[in-house]
């Protein structure tokens, strides 16, 4: 699948409408379109397409491949873009694994990727870049803060996630800040369908709750089942298995279920009042925590672009680093490693207006950043 866009006509929120950038800025967007993840990827694609719609600047062009999760398939779409579209930046990946089949070469080319996604810590710590910036989290960050969550009211939780990086990310951020025992730790297969080996350890862990990451079609399957098996014990997770694209096919067996997240569309400030009537308007559905992040990592391209020519890497990389634009998440900066320093919440998956969504109900951290910063040498 291949998309091109020009960015359209409509004033953008911003204040940077109609903007003429000292060049012209090529974009590829490697997402996942197709499979099990796809509304993932379609939200990433969705959203960031509707910010540059809204920026009216005509001189951002975004070429947009499907990579169907396939690793193999990212890498030459990625190969293609840099060589034969000679892109000037990079954008899009949602999983992990892809992430690190395509950022190293990426950056080692010196094109600049931005992640509006993936997090892996490998990319967080010694193996950081200068031309990497991660406009969501590290992969370790939602988990963390459920963690500290549970520590309020379990003293014995079952944790499990699927066996790629960033499912072993999500299970290292949850332990680092638990402090309870772990009634049992498995990582499934990353695709798979079918839980009913690993509810019933769930069932014979004893454990007091479960915490899980399992994100589109997985976190769809496992939450499904889950509440069929009558276990009854109490979910726990990060966003990605409550986010908004998977909350309808999930049904109310979603309700009350507590989730991490570092933003949601109940979040008061302008700048995210305006992303979410604009996104509801266009596509007539609300936006999920991806397409957050997808709208902030378009709105730092163009804060970038007026200030910087993306011909001068070092200068574009400062403005970038900057990260002078209004962040639906409210107040957002950079750590020193190219990695975000945010406020994450906890949410409730609630009903409003007969549809599932999820409101904030507590905060987990102010202020946070990663536990890989420190190894990064940038």
């Amino acid at each position: 699948m291949r998309k091109i866009l020009a960015a359209g006509v409509m004033a953008l929120s911003i204040g940077m409408a109609g903007t003429a950038f000292a060049d012209p800025i090529k974009i590829g967007m490697i997402t996942t379109l197709s499979g099990g993840g796809a509304g993932l990827g379609v939200d990433v694609r969705d959203a960031f397409q509707l910010a540059m719609k809204k920026s009216g600047n005509k001189d951002i062009q975004v070429i947009t491949e499907d990579d169907a999760r396939k690793p193999e398939l990212a890498v030459q779409i990625a190969d293609k873009m840099m060589q034969s579209d000679h892109v000037d930046l990079m954008t899009g990946i949602i999983w992990s694994n892809l992430a690190m089949a395509v950022v190293p070469n990426v950056v080692a080319q010196d094109v600049i990727y931005l992640s509006p996604n993936a997090g892996p810590s490998a990319l967080a710590g010694k193996n950081c870049n200068k031309n990497y910036f991660n406009v969501a989290y590290q992969n370790d960050n939602f988990h963390e803060a459920m963690g500290q969550y549970a520590n309020k009211d379990y003293k014995k939780v079952f944790i499990l996630a699927p066996n790629y990086p960033a499912g072993k990310d999500s299970l290292t951020g949850f332990k680092r800040y638990y402090k309870g025992e772990v009634a049992g730790e498995v990582y499934t297969k990353l695709g798979q369908t079918d839980y009913a080996a690993e509810i019933a350890q769930i069932r014979a862990s004893g454990a007091e709750a479960v915490f899980f990451f399992l994100p589109g079609g997985m976190g769809i399957a496992f939450t499904k089942q889950y509440a069929q098996s009558g276990v009854g014990l109490p979910l726990l997770g990060p966003a990605f298995s409550f986010s908004q694209d998977v909350l309808g096919a999930i049904g109310d067996a979603a309700l009350g279920v507590k989730n991490s997240a570092s933003w949601s569309h109940d979040l008061d400030n302008e700048a995210n009042k305006e992303f979410v009537e604009a996104f509801k308007a266009e596509y007539k559905r609300l936006p999920s925590v991806y397409a957050a992040q997808a709208w902030d990592t378009a709105n730092l391209i163009l804060s970038a672009a007026a200030k910087a020519s993306v011909k001068d890497k070092d200068a574009f990389r400062a403005a970038l680093k900057e990260a002078d634009f209004k962040s639906v998440r409210g107040k957002f900066k950079f750590n020193t490693n190219n990695h975000p320093i945010q406020d994450i919440y906890v949410r409730e998956v609630v009903k409003e207006d007969g549809v599932l969504t999820n409101k904030i109900v507590g905060t987990a951290f102010t202020d946070h950043g990663d536990a890989y910063a420190e190894q990064c040498k940038m």
